[in-house]
């Protein structure tokens, strides 16, 4: 599945929002064969309340950027808590590392809108794109 992209839920944001960096999400979206752990879909459908999105209009909105839910597996669970002590400087989050154990799993890349991420890109043996313009 190396053709794959997973898409951080701050991804799948900033395309919803049209912030920086949409595009490049959109180009993924559009090649198809995206995917999105389960973890990073609770965490999407969150946010989408905290905005105010009635909770039946969620999946007409999520629904139409056609990218594969992927269930979070027992190997990803522990995957996750062994990315503990290399992400944790960052500030990554359980939803985050549960991405990064999908992309691990299946060997596809990540698109995400959190810089900091791309410091374990080659610890971690990852490829992770930060679709956010650099800020030079």
């Amino acid at each position: 599945m190396s053709g794959a992209t997973v898409l951080d839920a701050s991804a799948v944001l900033a395309y919803l929002h049209r912030e920086p960096g949409w595009e490049v999400v959109e180009s993924a979206l559009l090649a198809g064969d995206c995917l999105v752990s389960a973890a990073n879909q609770a965490e999407i459908i969150a946010r989408a309340l905290d905005r105010g999105v009635a909770p039946d209009a969620i999946a007409a909105i999520l629904a139409p950027l056609g990218y594969e839910v992927a269930s979070v597996t027992a190997d990803d669970g522990q995957a996750a808590g062994l990315l503990r002590g290399a992400t944790r400087p960052l500030g990554l989050s359980l939803g985050d590392r549960l991405c990064l154990a999908l992309a691990q799993r299946t060997g596809a890349r990540i698109l995400t809108a959190d810089r900091p991420w791309l410091e374990v890109a080659a610890p971690l043996g990852l490829r992770i794109v930060c679709i956010r313009p650099s800020a030079n």
